[in-house]
């Protein structure tokens, strides 16, 4: 097999950029790129999470991709952290040269270098979510609270464990040094706070009062009080020395999740999830005045050391700064982005369309060519589902999520400007496609599981006409929803995918259908023809299957091939311009290239940190938009490679300079497919095989000479495949059988033994759901001490079961991340969505049964 050659290596890097404060704005297009893509447009999701340096002069903010760096005073950027998953919280160290971040989904606290922006260290030991970090003020100590309910105190200098303080039966939410340090108090989500002696590790008071869970926390500037934020919508003071509740603040109609002291003492503030601030006076509790601006929930507020700005991050993926004179906006950071719901690329190849999720819900446009945002339409109210470009250039279309009347508007592509509103889905469009002679607009739709909108579904494929802006036929069928509709090239047959599990081709000249193709195990999320005519691809697969590519010939409607690989549904597939390979995204995070007549993979692209919704190959095939809901687009480079870079060692299958886990991880990925230049062939002999996996395991924790200096080293976060302990079991059996006696051999099993071992929980656990509140979904992870059969129940307040999974039988191994653990989406067994408050899910695995607690905050 002849693979195609690229001027990229297959397997992701995370590639980490120098701390230069003298790097322009737009530069940041190309920071940290994952291997292979040239650009990223869009900067994710922020979280909310900020935080000052402690001269001031930097700020972090949390974003789905990575913490970015600001210039505080003039909102450049500065640098972008990124080789790590989701993060809790972060906090400067006190001379402003070190960054901590906690991880949700990890259970680690890592250590960053701010002039380098390199990663310097990563202390394990927490067993659940490291929900809060801080730093005492001598910095010599860092603090680390965790839901596996305990708060641990770490020497900043020689890296070690000193303490570990339980916090009794609630998971700690948020921690907080007072100022001498002698103190630390500890949130937790039994509604309890606890202040501790830090010399002794003896619990000095534990403070009651809140009703609900407690989610912030702050000491005053001369630490006699303490300031506590709930999910009961109060802030609580407290005397420091006595243990008393000195005051209630109350006003707020959300959680409060962030509290913040002014320098002087004077003035304190208070964030929460209606996205409002209110400033009260310190000393006596009264209410000053309230902030409004932000459009969702404030996650994070702080004054800047010198008192004359307050911060606040929300998740509407703005930061304000406010002038504390006046409490007026200074500076807004408004280019954050939303999820990437589609992206599309003109015919001339020089712009890309972008459609995001709410509260943004914007459509932007892209110049290709320099990566720079052109303009922003507006006009959907609950996100955009599709974009789409007109064959001539002259028209974009665009469609939204509205439940109750999906809307479908065209603008003018080169201006910009709003041209007209089609009217007549009773649900969300979910899918457009203009006809190759760009006179005809498809749209499909439908609820797409949500309980909301019409009593029955709008299911129809509705035909438009583009020049007169009016319908021109509906064709009816489907029982569920339109995710996705495709033109053939001729513009003779129009496909339709549907959440009923089968695809709809259409005669578009007699509107009659023409085969339904059924035998889908799961949703059809999307579908493509082949530019040349010949071939027709669909995407199938949900958050917990596999997804698969179905590969059909036009001519008889046969099945020709299903690719499989992804370890998640795939969402979005597209043809090259050649019709050579097909693209598919995943849930798992991950784009695939396939070789149409081979039936081969080609390469994998690692990078997203969420589910890839959209794909787009530009015109001449040399490049491949991937739209993600981690908020960003990545733009993939298929230009023919000029030279073949170097390789060093052969064991060193991603080039990252270590031979690691993740090395394994993309062997496994290809195992068992043949051919020639597969990368995870690393002795050469044509198939991926155990030799290959015993050759990298004997090498393991080897520093190589890499030809990409810049990469994170030992990365596995984006790998759709996870090492398992059941797939390291295979492994051995499989190298024992072939075993040849060998020096490699020996050291190879012998590292695959002591991997075994690291990977094989010591007990079955369940673990607190992250996000947690949340709204509309939610990850539930565990582990697994044996193989067992699991299920999942999810309960309300009242002990009423409303969703039950059968997870089948699992084996022995860590369900922590988001390929890997339960999934809610917050609807009951009927797929309504349930209400706000407290709920309760019950694992059950063999004789292991456990509950815990989360909430739902709408």
């Amino acid at each position: 097999m002849k693979t195609v050659q690229f001027s990229i290596l297959m397997f992701l890097s995370l590639a980490t950029s120098a701390f230069l404060s003298n790097t322009y704005a737009q530069d940041y297009t190309k920071w940290s790129l994952p291997e292979g893509a040239k650009a990223r447009l869009g900067k994710g999701r922020t979280t909310g999470r900020i935080a000052y340096s402690p001269d001031g002069s930097r700020l972090a903010v949390v974003s789905s991709i990575g913490i970015w760096i600001y210039d505080a005073n003039t909102g450049v950027e500065l640098d972008l952290l990124t080789g790590f998953t989701s993060v809790s919280n972060v906090a400067f160290s006190p001379d402003g040269h070190m960054l901590a971040t906690g991880s949700w989904d990890e259970n680690i606290v890592r250590l960053w270098d701010v002039r380098t922006g390199q990663s310097i260290e990563t202390l394990t030991g927490h067993t659940s979510w490291v929900t809060s970090v801080a730093f005492s003020s001598d910095g010599n100590t860092l603090a680390s609270g965790s839901e596996d309910q305990t708060i641990r105190l770490w020497d900043v200098t020689t890296r070690q464990l000193k303490n570990i303080f339980i916090d009794g039966p609630g998971d700690v939410s948020c921690i907080a040094f007072s100022p001498a340090d002698t103190t630390l108090a500890s949130g937790n989500w039994d509604k309890t706070a606890q202040l501790w002696d830090v010399t002794t590790g003896q619990l000095k008071a534990t403070l009651e009062g809140h009703k609900e869970a407690l989610l912030s926390m702050a000491f005053s500037p001369d630490g006699t009080t303490l300031a506590t934020g709930s999910y009961d919508q109060t802030v609580r003071l407290w005397d420091t020395e006595t243990g008393q509740h000195k005051t209630t603040l109350m006003g707020h109609q959300g959680p409060v999740f962030s509290v913040a002291f002014s320098p002087d003492g004077i003035t304190f503030a208070s964030g929460s999830g209606r996205g409002t601030v209110r400033l009260w006076d310190a000393e006596t509790g009264q209410h000053k005045t309230t902030l409004a601006g932000h459009a969702d929930t404030i996650n994070s507020v702080a004054f800047s050391p010198d008192g004359t700005i307050l911060a606040s991050g929300s998740w509407d993926n703005t930061v304000w700064l406010r002038d504390t004179a006046t409490w007026t906006p200074k500076v807004i950071f408004r280019d954050y982005t939303d999820g990437v719901n589609s992206v599309a690329f003109s015919f001339d190849g020089r712009t890309l369309a972008t459609g995001g999720g709410w509260p943004n819900s914007k459509v932007r446009l892209w110049n290709v060519p320099t990566g720079q945002h052109k303009a922003t339409l507006g006009g959907h109210p609950d996100g955009v589902s599709a974009v789409a470009f007109s064959p001539d250039n002259t028209t974009l279309a665009t469609a939204g999520y509205d439940y109750t009347s999906g809307d479908l508007r065209l603008w003018d592509a080169n201006t910009g400007q709003f041209k007209t509103i089609l009217l007549g889905h009773a649900d969300s469009i979910l899918s457009i496609a203009f006809s190759p002679d760009g006179t005809t607009l498809a749209s499909g739709g439908g609820r797409q599981g949500n309980s909301q909108g019409s009593g029955e579904q709008d299911t129809a494929v509705r035909l438009w006409d583009v020049e007169a802006g009016r319908l021109k036929d509906t064709l009816t069928g489907g029982a569920d929803s339109v995710r996705s509709i495709a033109f053939s090239p001729d513009g003779t047959i129009l496909a339709s995918g549907s959440r009923y599990n089968e695809v709809e081709l259409w005669d578009i000249a007699t509107e009659q259908l023409i085969v339904t193709l059924k035998g889908y195990a799961e949703y059809v999320n999307c579908v493509a023809f082949s530019p040349d005519g010949t071939t027709f691809a669909s995407g199938t697969g949900s958050w917990r299957v596999d997804g698969t590519v179905q590969v059909w010939d036009i001519a008889t409607w046969m099945l020709k091939a299903n690719f499989s690989g992804h370890t998640r549904g795939v969402r979005s597939i597209t043809f090259s311009p050649d019709s050579s390979m097909i693209a598919s995204g995943s849930g798992d995070g991950t784009v695939r290239l396939w070789n149409v007549d081979t039936s081969q993979p080609i390469t994998i692209f690692n990078g997203h940190t969420e589910n890839v919704i959209s794909l787009a190959f530009s015109p001449d095939g040399a490049t491949l938009a991937s739209g993600s809901e981690d908020g960003t687009v990545l733009l993939w480079n298929l230009a023919p490679s000029t030279d073949t870079p170097p390789r060093t060692s052969a064991y060193d299958v991603n080039r990252d300079g270590i031979v690691s886990l993740s090395d394994l991880a993309l062997i496994a990925e290809m195992f068992g497919y043949t051919g020639e230049g597969l990368s995870g062939d690393v002795n050469g002999d044509g198939t991926v095989n155990i030799f290959d996996i015993v050759a990298v395991s004997a090498h393991l924790d080897e520093i190589t000479i890499s030809a990409a200096p810049l990469s994170h080293k030992g990365r596995q976060s984006f790998i759709g495949v996870r090492i398992t302990s059941e797939m390291i079991q295979q492994w051995i059996a499989m190298a024992q059988i072939a075993d040849d006696g060998s020096l490699t051999f020996r050291h190879g099993i012998a590292n695959l033994d002591a991997l075994l071992v690291i990977l094989t929980p010591a007990e079955t656990v369940l673990l607190p759901n992250y996000p947690n509140p949340f709204n509309p979904e939610t990850w539930i992870p565990y582990r697994l001490a044996e193989a067992a059969e699991v299920t999942l129940t999810i309960y309300d307040a009242k002990g009423t079961s409303v969703r039950r999974f059968n997870l089948g039988r699992q084996p022995v191994g860590y369900y922590a991340d988001r390929t890997k653990a339960a999934y809610w989406d917050g609807r009951n067994d009927t797929g309504e969505s349930v209400a706000s408050g407290v709920y309760f899910y019950q694992l059950r695995a063999s004789d292991y049964t456990a509950l815990r607690r989360m909430v739902i905050l709408k």
